[in-house]
């Protein structure tokens, strides 16, 4: 009888601990999601922050190219009509649609990014889960086997 006891409560002890080593396996899968959700969001952030300087440094260039343009034809002679014109207007056309391409891009790398981040709560969210009702598996199995010993 008294083996047999001894024997309840280890089952007993072991399927608590059990249940509480489960229980902050949760906690843990939460908190690394959300950890992993947080960089990817930083991530994103840099760059978009990446995307914007890409952009301004694209519009500086094109500024220079519009002013050598402009320079170069005053510089010989002729006026800003026609052919010279239609370039600097080419210049900034290609200027603008290449920054929309930027921008576009930027849009889709924070959509990605945002989306990644919102999978990885959501994968965390059921681990955590899984991991709370294995928890509660073990707890009743233990109680079960406990119950069994003494009984």
């Amino acid at each position: 009888m008294e083996l047999t006891t001894i024997a309840a409560g280890a089952s007993a002890v072991g399927s608590f601990l059990g249940f509480k080593g489960n229980q902050a396996a949760a906690k843990a899968a939460r908190q690394t999601a959300e950890y992993n959700a947080q960089v990817t969001e930083n991530e994103a952030i840099l760059k978009q922050r990446a995307r914007v300087r890409e952009e301004a440094i694209l519009r500086q260039n094109s500024a220079r190219l519009a002013a050598t343009q402009r320079v170069a034809t005053a510089a010989s002679g002729i006026e800003m009509s026609g052919s010279p014109m239609q370039a600097l207007f080419d210049t900034y056309m290609n200027t603008e649609m290449d920054a929309l391409r930027i921008q576009y891009a930027s849009d889709v790398e924070q959509t990605a990014a945002e989306a990644n981040a919102a999978l990885t709560r959501a994968e965390g969210r059921a681990r955590a889960s899984a991991l709370k009702t294995r928890s509660y598996v073990d707890l009743l199995e233990g109680g079960y086997r406990t119950s069994t010993l003494l009984g």
